[in-house]
């Protein structure tokens, strides 16, 4: 009983971030719909991880970095970008951030957008142009100063299962979403996250997530790589958004 109502607690208190993260990944919000802006939702994201970046206590930042990392912002504006001119592999294109230092492999044909943050925390995204619920997404979150690599965070192993376990609401009754964890590991400075989501009465939702966090003169900024997609859309997408979530590198 005591573990149960530790995790009721966790749950709770990460409500802000996780809850819209879940709409988005169960299929209630595509990403087209996200990257127009949810005025209803966004407000509410900004302040409460404004006030949180400012507590002082670690344990609070920890779980608004776990709750910050893996949640896709509302924004109020979609901006097209440019691609990279050079075809990697033929449907293929490399994105390329000079600002955010990063590139990544794409579909040629997919859309990307941006929006305004909050400065604390910025969304690029990667879509197909027809409706879909597959999609990747980057969120970079700016760090307090004494987050200077993952493992502040704690080991990917432990990092992952507060993850999966903070999103977890299989144990509500009626039943609420069930995360999976799937795997988990470390290598070159970057933690690699695969899990599922699934509503009940619903196809599971796959998703694959890589982290890293890098200087850029000013800040540390933790990078959150997620791609993802459900069971009808694997053939389609699945082998395109792990080849695009394993492109991924800091530049």
């Amino acid at each position: 009983m005591a573990k149960l109502e530790g995790r009721r607690r966790r749950v709770e208190g990460s409500a802000n971030f996780s809850n819209f993260e879940i709409l988005l990944r169960k299929g209630h919000m595509n990403m087209k719909t996200l990257m127009k802006g949810d005025n209803n939702v966004g407000p509410k994201l900004i302040n409460s991880s404004s006030e949180q970046v400012k507590g002082e206590c670690v344990t609070k930042r920890r779980e608004l970095l776990l709750q910050a990392g893996f949640v896709a912002l509302s924004l109020s504006t979609f901006t097209s970008i440019a691609l990279a001119e050079n075809d990697v592999l033929e449907d293929f294109r490399v994105y390329s951030d000079d600002v955010n230092k990063f590139k990544i492999t794409i579909p040629s044909d997919w859309q990307i957008g941006t929006g305004e943050g909050d400065g604390v925390r910025s969304l690029i995204a990667f879509y197909p142009r027809e409706a879909s619920n597959s999609n990747v997404s980057i969120v970079i979150t700016s760090l307090g100063v004494d987050f200077t690599k993952l493992e502040s965070f704690g080991k990917v192993d432990a990092f992952a299962e507060n993850l999966v376990s903070g999103l977890d609401r299989s144990w509500q009754r009626p039943l609420g979403v069930k995360a999976k964890l799937i795997d988990s590991k470390a290598s070159k400075g970057l933690y690699y996250i695969e899990y599922t989501l699934q509503n009940p009465g619903e196809s599971p939702r796959h998703l694959f997530s890589v982290l890293e966090i890098a200087d850029n003169g000013i800040n540390n900024r933790l990078y959150t790589l997620t791609g993802q997609f459900v069971d009808e859309e694997e053939e389609k997408y699945g082998a395109k958004i792990q080849k695009a979530v394993s492109s991924f590198r800091l530049i």
